[in-house]
């Protein structure tokens, strides 16, 4: 039997860490922890990106669990995930004060 060296904090971290991996998901995020929500369309106005790129950013976010997204056809309206923001900011502190 292999012996698992890599913990759960760690994986999650790695998930977050990958996520935040790119500046225009950083200023979503950053944007989003100010506000309370916000809708795609807002936010193609104010980014000088195409819709399917910002999408694909929106996606990477969401699969990361960073934020959650909501559907009020036709747009759709995405809010950090509270619990798991919180968290992310918990184990990125354990982890840089070693």
């Amino acid at each position: 039997m292999v012996k698992e060296i890599l913990t759960d904090d760690q994986k999650k971290m790695a998930r977050y860490a990958k996520a935040m991996g790119h500046p225009i998901r950083m200023y979503v995020l950053e944007l989003l922890s100010k506000q309370s929500c916000c809708y795609s369309g807002d936010l193609t106005e104010d980014l000088p990106i195409a819709k399917s790129t910002l999408s694909q950013h929106l996606k990477e976010l969401k699969d990361a669990g960073f934020i959650q997204g909501e559907i009020e056809a036709p747009r759709i309206k995405y809010c950090i995930n509270k619990e798991n923001w919180k968290e992310a900011q918990i184990l990125f502190k354990k982890f840089l004060s070693i």
